[in-house]
C-alpha cells in the first residue's frame, strides 16, 4: 500500500479512537479508547470506534459485524488503534475481535500499539499471522499519540488480571510455552537477592515470605499454584531463578573483553536476568580506560565521557527481546578498543524488519512482555519500544558514530563504537589512505549522524559550501555517503559499515 495513503488511514483510525464511548462500569476497569477503519476492495473507507452504537461493543465488532454485516471484505485493509483482541480473551460465545477478522478475510491489518496485559500481549497479532493476514504496526510517533490518549488504560492494564475465560484448546494462540510452570523448579530455587532487588525497586510492601507477595506473583503470571505448592513459571526463572542455566543452557549472557595487547578476558553473566545489566556495567567499567587508551594516558576522562545508558539499554533489550526457543545460542558481549558487539539469539520479531531497527524507528513490539514488564517496572527498560531512540540519542549527544544493526543468523548484531576515532579505524585501509586529515575530521563528524546535508556540513566543519560540497561527493564515490533527492533539497545518508 501507498505509505501517504496507509499514514492517511492511520489517522482516521485515531480520529475515530478520540470518539470512544465510555461505557459505566460497576467493577471500576478502565476500558481502552479504541478506533478502526478499514479501505474497501472498492475504494470506499469507514470507520468505528469502540461504543459507538452500544456499550463496550469492541470497535472491530462494530465496524465489521454492525456496520458491515452484509458487505463482502476480502482482501480489505484494516487500521485499528490497538491489537485486537485474541482467540480465548472473550467469554464464549462471543468471538474474539482477531477471529472475526480471519473470517472477515481481511487481506492486511494495522496495529496501532499491542494489548499492554503480559498475559495477553501480541497473541492477536500471533493469530492473524498464522491465518494469513499480513500484520504491520503504525510508527513511532503515532503510537505515542495513542498511547497519551490511553495513558490512564495503560496505567492500570497490567495490574489486573485478564477477565476472559479459556476459548477451545486448539483456538489459544499460546506466545511461549515460558509461560507455563516449569516442572524442574519450586519457589526455592529463585534467587532472594533478585527477589528482594525487584520488591524494593518496584515499592512491594509485602516481604518474600508473605503469602501476599507470593499471591502478587501469581497474579503477574511470574508464580503457579498447583495443591499448595508454588512453581516458578519459565519466565521467573530466567528473570530471578538462582542459576537460571541450570534449567534453560541458552540463558544468561557470555562476556568477552580483547585488550589491545592482545591479551582476553572473559566473564560468564549466569545469574537472574535482572541482575546481569549492572554486572556488566560494573565490570566493563573497571576495563574500559586499559581498553580504550592504548598509551594508558587517560582513564577518568574516558570514564566520565563513555554514555554508559548505550551499554545498559543494549544488554536490556538482548536479555529482554531475544528468542529463549533458539535453545542452542546465548547472549554474547565482546568488547575491544574500538566497539562493543552485542549478539542477540533471534530475527527481529514480526512484522519488525532489520531495516526499521538500522533506522532506530522500529515501533514498539517486544517478543518477550513478561521480561520487558519486569524490567520496565523496575526502571531498567522503557515503557514501550526497544530503547532504540535512547540508544541512538546517547550516541549522538557524545558525537558517537550511529550504533549499527545487522543480522547474522541467528543473531541480531549491535555495534556500539566507542569513540569518534572508531568510524575511522572500523574503514578499509585502502578508504583511509585516500582521506585527508580535514577529511577524516569530518567523517567522524558526519558517522554520527543518520543524514546530513550541505549547509549542515558547512556549519559543522566551519567551511565554504564548495569545499563542503566535494567532501560529500568524495564520502559518496567512497561509498560512505548515498544521496538522497536532488537539488536545494539534497541530504546525505550515512552508510553503514
Amino acid at each position: 500500500m501507498d505509505p501517504i495513503k496507509a499514514r492517511e488511514l492511520m489517522e482516521k483510525a485515531i480520529e475515530a479512537m478520540r470518539q470512544t464511548v465510555h461505557e459505566p462500569r460497576k467493577d471500576g476497569k478502565i476500558s481502552p479508547l479504541v478506533g478502526v477503519a478499514i479501505l474497501k476492495p472498492d475504494g470506499k473507507v469507514e470507520t468505528a470506534c469502540r461504543g459507538e452504537l452500544r456499550h463496550g461493543d469492541h470497535a472491530e465488532y462494530t465496524l465489521l459485524e454492525r456496520k458491515n454485516n452484509n458487505s463482502k471484505l476480502d482482501n480489505s485493509f484494516l487500521f485499528t488503534t490497538l491489537e485486537p483482541c485474541a482467540p480465548g480473551s472473550r467469554e464464549p460465545p462471543k468471538l474474539s475481535c482477531s477471529e472475526r477478522i480471519v473470517i472477515a478475510r481481511i487481506k492486511e491489518v494495522w496495529i496501532g500499539i499491542e494489548d499492554p496485559d503480559p498475559t495477553v500481549s501480541h497473541k492477536g497479532i500471533i493469530y492473524l499471522q498464522e491465518n494469513g493476514v499480513i500484520v504491520r504496526i503504525f510508527p513511532p510517533d503515532l503510537q505515542e499519540i495513542i498511547c497519551q490518549v490511553n495513558k490512564e488504560f495503560l496505567e492500570h492494564a497490567l495490574e489486573r488480571k485478564e477477565e476472559a475465560s479459556i476459548a477451545k484448546e486448539p483456538k489459544k494462540a499460546i506466545q511461549s510455552a515460558f509461560e507455563d510452570a516449569n516442572g524442574r523448579a519450586n519457589f526455592q530455587d529463585l534467587s532472594i537477592e533478585a527477589l528482594n532487588k525487584y520488591r524494593i525497586k518496584t515499592n512491594i510492601p509485602d516481604v518474600l515470605e508473605a503469602q501476599s507477595f507470593k499471591r502478587r506473583l501469581i497474579q503477574q503470571g511470574l508464580l503457579v499454584e498447583t495443591n499448595g505448592e508454588y512453581k516458578p513459571a519459565g519466565y521467573s526463572l530466567l528473570l530471578f531463578g538462582n542459576r537460571p542455566r541450570d534449567v534453560f543452557p541458552q540463558a544468561g549472557l557470555l562476556g568477552t573483553i580483547r585488550y589491545p595487547s592482545g591479551a582476553e578476558e572473559t566473564r560468564d553473566f549466569n545469574n537472574p536476568l535482572i541482575l546481569i545489566p549492572a554486572l556488566v556495567e560494573e565490570w566493563i567499567k573497571n576495563k574500559m580506560p586499559t581498553i580504550l587508551d592504548r598509551n594508558q594516558m587517560v582513564s577518568e576522562e574516558l570514564l566520565d565521557s563513555f554514555p554508559y545508558i548505550i551499554i545498559r539499554e543494549a544488554v536490556v533489550n538482548a536479555l529482554i527481546h531475544r528468542d529463549y526457543d533458539i535453545t542452542g545460542a546465548k547472549c554474547q558481549f565482546i568488547v575491544n578498543e574500538h566497539m562493543i558487539t552485542i549478539k542477540s539469539p533471534g530475527a527481529p520479531r514480526s512484522p519488525i524488519t532489520i531495516e526499521q531497527m538500522q533506522a532506530f524507528n522500529a515501533p514498539m513490539l517486544s517478543r518477550n512482555p513478561m521480561l520487558h514488564y519486569i524490567f520496565q517496572q523496575m526502571g531498567n527498560a522503557e515503557e514501550r519500544g526497544l530503547g532504540l531512540l535512547s540508544i541512538k540519542s546517547a550516541a549522538e549527544k557524545y558525537h558517537l558514530p550511529v550504533p549499527k544493526y545487522t543480522f547474522e543468523d541467528p543473531y541480531l548484531v549491535l555495534t556500539i563504537y566507542t569513540s569518534q576515532e572508531s568510524a575511522v579505524e572500523i574503514l578499509s585501509p585502502e578508504i583511509r589512505k585516500l582521506l585527508n586529515a580535514d577529511e577524516i575530521k569530518g567523517w567522524q563528524l558526519i558517522a554520527s549522524k543518520t543524514t546530513i546535508s550541505k549547509s549542515e556540513y558547512a556549519k559543522l566543519m566551519g567551511f565554504k559550501l564548495r569545499k563542503a560540497q566535494r567532501h560529500l561527493s568524495k564520502f559518496v564515490e567512497l561509498n560512505l555517503l548515498s544521496r538522497i533527492g536532488e537539488g536545494p533539497l539534497t541530504k546525505y545518508q550515512v552508510i553503514r559499515q
